[in-house]
């Protein structure tokens, strides 16, 4: 598994052979994983065979819908939980004073938690234009991809005082990392705790740190960002 989502999420932006392999590698695991609790009626307690038994209006899910699925959870599950623990590293080795603040106190963990998911949200959406239109000058056709940074309302000064700022016991905090209405995240609720198991274990585990070369940093782009490379200088506890 750590080969193919390296492939698919690591190297394929920048190496489509790699993505291909690692889709299709993983594809034909899952498919058969699938395909054998189909044709044995499988009735295990895993996600696949809870998907293979489930009903959708009075029917079966086909193996096509069964596998979209589980290659959404793997992928959404991991990508977007390991760029929000890498920016909130960053945050904090950058700023020694929260850092400082955590250690002190401990409770402020779930505020803090929120504030960087807002400052830091990892994930934007991408979406089809319906019309021809026209934003802030650019022509949008109907069928354009649009990648749509909705994250930006986290950092609404009429919503946030300091909005630019990270706030860590900041309250009110309604903010939109995990989007709204119909689409918002399902695995929100996980994700809020394996951010702050992972912070609360790695403030545990080392005395300070701080980025060891700055420069060296490398983000991600495109619909998940988060850093890709992050040195960092650690004293243990």
């Amino acid at each position: 598994f750590r080969t193919w989502i390296h492939q698919l999420l690591e190297r394929g932006p920048v190496d489509i052979e790699q993505a291909a392999t690692g889709l299709f590698d993983f594809g034909t695991y899952l498919g058969a994983q699938i395909q054998e609790r189909m044709a044995n009626d499988f009735g295990g307690d895993d996600l696949i065979s809870f998907l293979v038994g489930a009903r959708l209006d009075d029917r079966t899910l086909s193996a096509d819908e069964v596998f979209g699925g589980c290659l959404l959870l793997l992928v959404a599950g991991i990508d977007t939980t390991w760029s929000a623990i890498g920016a909130s590293l960053w945050h904090l080795a950058g700023h020694p004073e929260d850092q400082r603040r955590l250690r002190e106190d401990p409770a402020l963990l779930p505020s803090a938690v929120e504030e960087l998911l807002r400052a830091y949200a990892p994930v934007t959406m991408a979406r089809e234009a319906r019309v021809d239109t026209e934003l802030g000058g650019c022509p949008v056709h109907a069928g354009d991809p649009l990648l749509l940074p909705f994250p930006a309302a986290n950092r609404d000064p009429d919503r946030f005082e300091r909005a630019d700022e990270v706030v860590l016991d900041r309250s009110p905090n309604r903010h939109v990392a995990f989007g709204i209405g119909i689409h918002r995240c399902l695995g929100s609720h996980l994700a809020r705790l394996e951010v702050s198991v992972a912070l609360e274990r790695f403030l545990a585990r080392t005395a300070s740190f701080e980025l060891a070369v700055p420069a060296a940093v490398r983000w991600s782009t495109g619909q998940v960002r988060g850093p890709r490379a992050l040195p960092l200088r650690v004293e243990l506890a």
